[in-house]
């Protein structure tokens, strides 16, 4: 049995040495790299922003089919003569609407032509909930005239 010598001994340990070092090294990047991903607010605040507009993008549509079923049942139960008056009426606010649309395109400086046309493209995709109160508007109206006459 023979003892290794001391400068293998030393070349040994030096070794093992080397190899804690690096697993250190391999370790406390982890960490630091777990501790970035911690403190990275601008990560977090936009994770936290796209769950939020995600979030509102649910109760937007839950919001819209509502609407669209109040205004059903408040069709549902209008007489015949405000059905038909609230369809008159929106006939007539058709064709207003498509005057001045085609009044504005021959005279409107073009900032109000491009306002105005983002304007319609919100009563476009607000549809049913302008119904709605359209049809609250005249029901109300309706309300209104029956009791003073």
């Amino acid at each position: 049995m023979t003892q290794p010598s001391h400068d293998e001994q030393t070349t040994a340990g030096s070794e093992g040495l080397r190899e804690g070092v690096e697993e250190t090294r391999q370790g406390l990047g982890k960490t630091l790299e777990a501790l970035a991903a911690k403190t990275d607010v601008k990560a977090k605040a936009q994770e936290k922003a796209a769950d939020m507009r995600q979030q509102a993008g649910v109760k937007a549509g839950q919001l819209k089919e509502q609407a669209t079923e109040a205004a059903h049942q408040v069709q549902d139960k209008m007489p015949d003569p405000v059905k038909e008056k609230a369809a008159h009426a929106t006939e007539q606010a058709r064709a207003t609407t498509a005057r001045a649309g085609r009044l504005l395109q021959e005279k409107a400086p073009e900032p109000v032509r491009q306002k105005a046309t983002q304007g319609a493209r919100a009563a476009r995709d607000n549809r049913t909930l302008l119904l709605a109160a359209g049809v609250g508007a005249a029901l109300v109206w309706l309300a209104c005239s029956r009791g003073k006459g």
